[in-house]
């Protein structure tokens, strides 16, 4: 390999799925769908939730921020290889790689600490409801809110200067559809030892174990409660106020702790593309769909927003 090519990388190439032509107008046309439904999907969610009263609620609140994140992390994630297929580039430059890394990260995080959240006002309106107006003021929220984002910004800038300070790469392809930390791990001939010692330590010790150790300790609380409740009908309405959020963590959860939780060195990068596709866009793409169908709330703000539209005046 040529020495040149082993110290400077200008720019990397996205890989993508397959350099097949008829692979590529496929992947390109299903990319292409999922992006439009997530937009739509999620963009009639914050429609919504801004345009009608009854759901101007803490748990809707959270629900916005959560469909900003997952459009943000589907655009982050799918526009290089959407505009490679229209324009033949499938170049980037290192600095907007290193961008990728970092956005996609802090969209994760976040994602992460807003679900808590979320949990945390389900856990108040089942288990303290009498007290859940005055817990979950609109202060309170816009402050943990703001934490959550503001948190996932600072806590990846370590990562990103360790990303920025490699210097030397065997390849400039990346085996991937967008910047992924892994595949450029991968790539490089730097130390990256510190680099994977610290992604895993604050994976697993700050964005992974306490956010699931919240949720789990709130659906402990909220499962006793519902089971006290004597009819059938109530412990139903109640815990189908949460089923919701409840399958959103397990989608999400899961094929994050496929992808990242092992060593680096025993990925499967064709694997991975296929867990990391299904995570940043099918998972974006079905939130909206799981909170309208599971939730009353939602549907008949729809349907009052389609007849409206639909009457003449």
């Amino acid at each position: 390999m040529d020495q040149a090519n082993v110290n400077v990388t200008i720019h990397f190439i996205i890989y993508g799925f397959s350099d097949n032509p008829t692979i590529s107008l496929i992947i390109f046309i299903v990319s292409l769908l999922i992006y439009s439904l997530t937009l739509g999907g999620n963009l009639t969610i914050l429609l919504l939730i801004s345009t009608n009263h009854q759901l101007h609620t803490p748990m809707y609140f959270f629900l916005a921020n959560l469909s900003i994140l997952d459009m943000s992390l589907s655009t982050i994630t799918l526009h290089k290889i959407l505009l490679a297929f229209m324009t033949g580039d499938n170049s980037l430059s290192v600095k907007s790689c290193m961008a990728q890394i970092f956005m996609f990260l802090s969209m994760t995080c976040n994602e992460l600490m807003i679900l808590t959240a979320m949990s945390y006002d389900r856990y108040v309106a089942i288990c303290n409801p009498l007290h859940y107006h005055m817990a979950m003021k609109r202060r309170v929220c816009a402050l943990l809110a703001t934490a959550c984002w503001v948190w996932s910004f600072l806590e990846n800038l370590p990562t990103l200067v360790a990303f920025c300070k490699l210097s030397c790469y065997k390849s400039n392809i990346i085996n991937h559809f967008f910047c992924d930390p892994v595949p450029v791990i991968r790539v490089t001939c730097s130390d990256t030892s510190f680099l994977e010692l610290y992604m895993l330590t604050v994976g697993v010790f700050i964005d992974g174990f306490p956010p699931v150790i919240l949720t789990f300790i709130s659906y402990v609380f909220i499962i006793s409660i519902i089971l006290k409740i004597p009819s059938n009908i109530g412990r139903h309405k109640a815990f189908y106020t949460c089923s919701s959020h409840l399958t959103v963590v397990t989608l999400f959860y899961s094929t994050l702790i496929f992808q990242y939780l092992r060593p680096y060195s025993l990925v499967n990068l064709d694997s991975n593309k296929v867990s990391s596709l299904f995570n940043t866009t099918l998972v974006p793409m079905l939130n909206p769909l799981i909170y309208s169908l599971k939730n009353k709330d939602v549907t008949t703000a729809f349907k009052r927003k389609i007849g409206k539209t639909m009457t003449p005046n």
